[in-house]
């Protein structure tokens, strides 16, 4: 993913209104990002623990997308699957994740969700960057970048039914 400014953060999402991009939460440390090893900016809202952001590449231009997430909680026995990278974690690991669509679906309450990693790390288990709490990924035969490049076709197929 090529770098991002505040700027080119805010403007890219397609899920909400100006106003509300504008007021969004932009990570401090942007200029500091391993920007080559993500294929998507995820992070979380510090003032509202049930919202999330990321930001991918489409096309050659951000796109963002604003999503919900919810607090359930199940138990550390239960195990989910991150449907963007496949990585199973224990207990609240993996969450839906609903954003509302773009345009006037999503002002009439229309959404989507994709399961994902509650720490919206997929770029870096992919990677073997960090690990799951469980210690561990399933193993796969799939090389490192074929997983890179199942991970953002997973991500671009969600990101494209919010236009749907």
């Amino acid at each position: 993913m090529r770098s991002l400014t505040e700027q080119d953060v805010r403007t890219s999402f397609v899920n909400c209104s100006k106003g509300e991009a504008k007021r969004l939460p932009v990570p401090r440390d942007l200029g500091e990002r391993a920007w080559d090893e993500l294929d998507f900016l995820g992070w979380r809202d510090p003032g509202a623990p049930d919202r999330s952001y990321m930001v991918t590449e489409r096309r050659g231009q951000p796109v963002g997308v604003a999503l919900r997430f919810p607090s359930a909680r199940h138990g550390f026995l239960h195990r989910s699957m991150c449907s963007l990278c496949l990585t199973t974690h224990p207990g609240g690991g993996v969450s839906l994740m609903p954003a509302r669509t773009a345009a006037a679906a999503g002002r009439e309450g229309n959404s989507v969700g994709v399961y994902m990693c509650t720490d919206l790390a997929c770029s870096l288990y992919v990677r073997g960057r960090k690990v799951p709490e469980s210690g561990m990924r399933i193993e796969e035969s799939l090389t490192t970048e074929e997983q890179i490049a199942r991970t953002v076709s997973n991500l671009s197929a969600f990101v494209d039914n919010l236009h749907a």
